[in-house]
């Protein structure tokens, strides 16, 4: 088995696939779609995808989800320390100019704020500690993980620069083939994508089902069909394994109203739902 992540060498997605699994294969890849495409693929490929952030929310990947309906295997939500890392040598002091993707400069911008220092959006965090690696100059510095550090041998010149200590992302482990957990006492995930029929009050009648049944719902998201304003897919999770009576009552009364619906997959909630 092999994952595949958006990034270079050091990214934070990386990261959390080594988190997970020690020993896998990781697999660059230069975007979003390239690792859906190649997960979509191959059945001994998964991806690891970013889907959203404590402090930032949702990083974008929705139509690539509705796209390539790749089953969900698994969440985590893993921390994310953000790291000012410059060439060796250099202090903080000597920083202007900061390189990073946006969602990690947004996530730091108190510290860029207090420090005065100028955000430069780039294309991943691995990447732009790559460029400091290759710039090397001691004016420019770039927030990335401890690893890209390591990978690129720079320096950290400040430890856990984000403006929230408690700065998780959701990431999801995805895959070809469809693959659901059996039943037990554990706490499941299930979530779904779909689109309604087209008449009043659609939203609110296709969701009652879920208020009937005593169904919780932990995300709801709307997104436009391609090439529309008018015409949106919804993504969904909710509280619940797909064998549950309540699970399939409510799913049964949503496609009633559903023009398309899609169960993406059935996984163990993460510990990190309990936190208060």
């Amino acid at each position: 088995m092999k994952i595949v992540y958006q990034g270079i060498a050091g990214s934070y997605s990386e990261s959390c696939a080594k988190y997970l699994h020690p020993t896998i294969e990781t697999i660059p890849c230069k975007t979003f779609d390239e690792c859906f495409e190649r997960a979509s693929k191959n059945s001994n490929i998964r991806a690891i995808i970013p889907e959203s952030n404590k402090t930032t929310g949702n990083i974008g990947v929705e139509y690539l989800i509705f796209k390539y309906r790749l089953n969900i295997y698994e969440e985590i939500f893993y921390p994310i320390n953000h790291n000012l890392i410059g060439i060796k040598g250099s202090k903080l002091k000597d920083i202007k100019n900061v390189y990073s993707h946006a969602q990690a400069l947004s996530q730091a911008s108190e510290f860029l704020k207090k420090n005065n220092l100028s955000g430069n959006v780039r294309a991943d965090t691995a990447g732009s500690a790559k460029y400091i690696s290759e710039a090397k100059d001691k004016s420019k510095a770039a927030i990335a993980s401890k690893l890209s550090a390591e990978i690129y041998n720079l320096e950290i010149l400040k430890e856990n620069i984000q403006d929230d200590n408690e700065n998780y992302t959701r990431f999801l482990i995805m895959g070809k083939d469809i693959v659901q957990p059996e039943i037990d006492k554990n706490k499941y995930i299930t979530s779904l994508l779909f689109k309604l029929r087209e008449r009043p009050a659609a939203l609110y009648s296709a969701l009652s089902g879920f208020a009937i049944n005593g169904v919780n719902m932990t995300k709801l998201q709307s997104f436009p069909e391609k090439n529309s304003f008018s015409s949106f897919f919804f993504l969904c999770d909710i509280d619940g394994h797909l064998d549950e009576i309540k699970i399939k009552n409510s799913l049964e009364e949503l496609a009633f109203h559903c023009e398309d619906m899609h169960v993406l997959g059935v996984y163990k909630a993460h510990n990190f739902r309990e936190k208060k």
